[in-house]
């Protein structure tokens, strides 16, 4: 076992709970590690779907304007690694493994969450790196969220949607409030919401937050956005969300960060913009995989307009594992009538993963006739051997759900690849 994993799994259980959200405590371990701003510019991001976009993006225009860039997002899907990179490149395990150091020698007996101590070794790194500009991928929520003990130069609030009820509430305007906790008086933020609740809205005015909202301080019109008089094209088949995308930009022109490059290379930057697990195109024993991290409504249907724009000639099949706590039932009713067979899959020692009798429950709520859905539920690794030989050459199999269900498929991919090499 590497001295990484060591750290990894020792975090796993220093705190007596896996989420505990509050600032108190983060914070002060914060002050005394001198990390509360670690570079001279700080932009947070919060939303329920698209923050990880939109940090590749902020990450990919700022490197090409030669800003020294930190970039913290979560999860990770195959390395801890992936978390954390300074210009472009994820923190070595040494890297990380000092930062982790630096976070245990200055808590004392502050107990910490793994993902408090985490935030805090990348600011730590990045600040120690020199980092120009620091991007802050909120975990969740946002006002109690440990990225949120930086004040943020500018916040982007990519989306509001219902997604971890039994943390955040239940409805837009309740969540909308939790996002908007990263807002800060008198520095600006981007909402790239189309219908941004009144509880954002409202938190930006009363604060003193001027707001860039989308279709009335920027817009997205089809693949052109327009900020005054600044027009962008967005390629029209990129994968990553449009309105991400835009919120990006949008950021950027605020902050008055976008690289000294002409329009045209702007485009081109974005066309090689993509992110592993966010509608990720593979090619496996000699068929298309669609690999989609996506695990609540929203996402679903904005996975089911990219599926609608995008058909194939024959059929999608759908490999899907989700959590127990997700509404099951909102995330497969949008796909219904775009995803042709369906293979409903486990997975193994995970103790939040929704087991067979949800999975097949929530399809036929959702409405997926019985016929299209295979009731034996396999584990992803055996369901993707299973699926792969049965789907033809002009098929797509889909796979999404959540995270832990992209990381297994691509871990069994890269393994079987490997095996082969």
């Amino acid at each position: 076992m590497s001295e990484l994993q060591s750290w990894l799994e020792r975090l796993e259980r220093l705190h007596p709970t896996e989420i505990e959200l509050g600032l108190t405590r983060v914070a002060a371990v914060a002050r005394e590690l001198g990390v509360e701003k670690p570079a001279p510019r700080v932009i947070s991001v919060a939303g329920t779907n698209g923050k990880g976009s939109c940090v590749a993006t902020l990450e990919a225009l700022l490197l090409a304007g030669n800003r020294r860039t930190g970039a913290y997002s979560s999860p990770h899907l195959l390395r801890f690694n992936e978390r954390v990179r300074i210009d472009g490149r994820e923190a070595t395990d040494t890297e990380l493994v000092e930062a982790f150091e630096q976070v245990e020698a200055a808590r004392g007996d502050t107990s910490l969450t793994y993902f408090e101590f985490t935030t805090l070794a990348a600011l730590w790194l990045f600040q120690r790196a020199g980092v120009d500009v620091a991007l802050l991928e909120v975990g969740l929520g946002g006002r109690l969220d440990a990225v949120n003990l930086v004040d943020a130069d500018l916040a982007v609030i990519t989306s509001v949607a219902v997604d971890h009820e039994a943390w955040l509430g239940s409805d837009r305007e309740v969540i909308g409030r939790e996002k908007a906790g990263i807002l800060r008086p008198g520095s600006p933020f981007v909402c790239a919401d189309p219908e941004p609740p009144l509880s954002v809205v409202s938190a930006g005015a009363s604060m003193g937050a001027e707001g860039y909202f989308l279709g009335s301080e920027y817009h997205l019109d089809d693949d052109c956005f327009r900020f005054g008089e600044r027009e962008i094209r967005i390629p029209a088949d990129i994968a990553l969300p449009r309105l991400s995308i835009a919120a990006a930009l949008a950021a950027l022109l605020v902050l008055d960060a976008m690289p000294a490059v002409a329009d045209e290379e702007v485009t081109g930057i974005l066309a090689g913009l993509q992110l592993p697990g966010r509608c990720q195109r593979l090619r496996w024993r000699g068929r298309e995989l669609l690999l989609d991290v996506g695990h609540n409504p929203a996402a679903a249907a904005y996975l089911a307009r990219w599926l609608a724009e995008h058909p194939v000639a024959g059929q999608t099949r759908a490999l899907v594992a989700a959590m127990a706590d997700k509404d099951l039932v909102g995330l497969f009713a949008p796909l219904a009538q775009v995803v042709d067979a369906w293979c409903p899959s486990l997975l193994p020692g995970n103790d939040r993963a929704a087991g067979c009798e949800a999975l097949l429950a929530g399809l036929e709520a959702a409405g997926v006739p019985s016929a299209r859905v295979s009731a034996d539920c396999p584990a992803v690794a055996a369901a993707m051997d299973r699926l792969v030989a049965d789907t033809g050459s002009d098929d797509r199999l889909l796979v999404f759900g959540s995270f832990f269900t992209v990381a297994e498929v691509l871990q069994h991919v890269r393994d079987d690849i490997d095996g082969e090499s």
